[in-house]
């Protein structure tokens, strides 16, 4: 079993103005904004300066994330998505988004029973 399993990932947040909430975290962190094309706009990823290391990802709520809750979105990585996506559902979870392919490899949006949304991820 991977050393990954049961680590954050990545985190993301999904919002309607992504380009204004890039800056605002660039000027409040420090972190640096690099464009991720979606086609016909970019998302971002945010860079610790110097080594350029992702950090972080800011995305509009369009296209494939549209469906995506708003706010910070931390993902889980999982060793089987299909099993973990099948045990939120039998643990009184609810799947929100997915499973749908990301970065090489599928993530779900999921809300545990106590209204928390995180997502889960296998690569």
């Amino acid at each position: 079993m991977s050393d990954d399993i049961g680590k954050v990932g990545w985190i993301d947040t999904t919002v309607e103005d992504a380009d204004a909430l890039r800056d605002f975290y660039a000027n409040v962190t420090g972190l640096v904004p690099e464009a991720v094309s979606m086609g016909e706009y970019d998302d971002y990823n945010m860079t610790q300066p110097g080594s350029g290391a992702p950090v972080a990802g800011i995305c509009h709520a369009r296209g494939g994330n549209a469906e995506i809750p708003p706010g910070w979105l931390v993902y889980f990585t999982v060793a089987d998505l299909d099993s973990s996506v099948g045990k939120v559902k039998a643990g009184g979870g609810k799947v929100l988004v997915g499973p749908k392919g990301l970065a090489g490899g599928r993530f779900a949006v999921i809300e545990d029973p106590a209204g928390g949304v995180a997502a889960i991820y296998e690569d």
